[in-house]
């Protein structure tokens, strides 16, 4: 079996979907798939091609022994629309040149979003001969139009036409969370669906086997403070304004320390309010690989994660999450559905607070920094939970299951 990967995002860049497709790839690999990948020169979060790729000096190259072929992409720093635009649609034209070059497969596999990347996995499907599957990690455009990132009606008009055609010509659309699922099966109940999760490598994270790095010194924090930390894209979606006047309101419980580690859209306006309001208790870290990544989460007490109040969040489960709980780290949650569901509810990992409501979380942060014990009770449920139901090797079994009934 042969299956092709098409993503405008994957290592050596960092972040969430590199991650969980790579993983993806090599756990196929072991069982038997022939898995190549067909993605975009790097360049996130940064938006600069890295330095060993630029004038197209890296056309392929193998990782972890997967076969990646890589074509050009247009790269800007730009916030506006049209820039952005020409980003996508740049992988979209190049992609499908390069990849019209390659051999056969028996799937093709896109990752969505950016949804506009269905117009070359549509083509290239074809060309091909593979069958199309349309990976969802995020229900675009309904997500970008409810958060008010895009407006303009004639744009959504047409992403939503684009939606339906490639769900309909797909053999399969996987999505990563079952809220996802159900938002697409309720649209277009014709279509064939497979939940197909993020997980964790619970042999990567391993919390008895990793020696702490320094992070605390790093950050200007002390072995007292009680550290909650995020780490991710600082984004539209994450509503991290939130926090910052949160922390605001904790500033007397002089344990309570926040550290924001990441780069995104909101980076420039999340610290202009940072300096706003004078706060002595966050600290901004640059985002990091992978591999550094294990040893931070053992020196921080909590994981953070928001998410803004939206309906369209009611099915999300962020990726950090699942790290975070293999490193045994309580979790202070503020995504309402689907993540409160798994990890509050069922697995009684940590505490949630209501999203965007600042008195909530400053009442959750003060409550979580009293209670050392409590802590680690919620820490040893988090990575039992996180192991039974969201083990990488599971999920990747699972789905090559779903290929060979494909």
């Amino acid at each position: 079996m042969k299956l092709l990967i098409l993503t405008q995002y994957y290592p050596p860049e960092i972040g969430a979907p590199q991650n969980r497709l790579h993983e993806l790839a090599v756990r196929l690999k072991k069982e038997g798939v022939d898995v190549e990948v067909l993605t975009a020169m790097p360049n996130y979060p940064k938006m600069e091609i890295f330095e060993t790729y630029r004038k197209g000096k890296v056309k392929s190259e193998k990782i972890d022994d997967i076969q990646v072929y890589r074509s050009k992409i247009y790269v800007t720093k730009s916030k506006s629309i049209i820039p952005r635009l020409l980003n996508y649609f740049s992988f979209v034209w190049t992609s499908y040149w390069r990849g019209r070059k390659l051999k056969n497969y028996d799937f093709l596999m896109v990752e969505s979003p950016p949804l506009f990347l269905g117009y070359s996995a549509m083509r290239l499907s074809k060309k091909l001969k593979a069958k199309l599957i349309f990976n969802v990690s995020d229900l675009w455009p309904e997500s970008a139009e409810k958060m008010g990132v895009v407006t303009n009606k004639r744009m959504l008009s047409v992403a939503y036409k684009l939606e339906k055609k490639c769900y309909h010509r797909a053999q399969l659309i996987t999505g990563q969370t079952m809220g996802i699922i159900n938002n697409i099966k309720d649209r277009f109940s014709d279509v064939n669906t497979f939940w197909l999760p993020n997980g964790v490598d619970v042999n990567f994270y391993q919390p008895d086997k990793i020696v702490t790095a320094g992070f605390r010194e790093r950050a200007g924090l002390s072995k007292d403070d009680v550290i909650f930390f995020y780490g991710g894209i600082l984004g539209h979606a994450q509503g991290l304004q939130i926090v910052l006047e949160a922390a605001k309101k904790v500033e007397s419980h002089t344990n309570i320390k926040i550290v924001l580690q990441g780069a995104g859209p909101e980076k420039d306006d999340l610290e202009n309010l940072h300096k706003k309001l004078a706060l002595t208790n966050v600290v901004f870290m640059p985002p990091v690989a992978k591999a550094e990544m294990p040893a931070i989460l053992k020196d921080v007490d909590v994981a953070l994660v928001p998410l803004r109040k939206l309906d369209i969040f009611q099915g999300a489960i962020p990726s950090k999450i699942f790290e975070a709980l293999a490193m045994e780290k309580a979790l202070l949650l503020g995504v309402e559905g689907e993540a409160k569901e798994h990890f509050i509810d069922k697995g009684n990992a940590g505490l949630f607070f209501e999203p965007e409501n600042i008195e909530d979380l400053a009442a959750k942060l003060i409550q979580m920094a009293s209670s050392n014990e409590e802590l680690e009770v919620m820490g040893k449920n988090a990575r039992k939970y996180v192991a039974t139901h969201f083990n990488r090797d599971d999920i990747a079994q699972n789905f090559h299951k779903a290929l060979l009934e494909n």
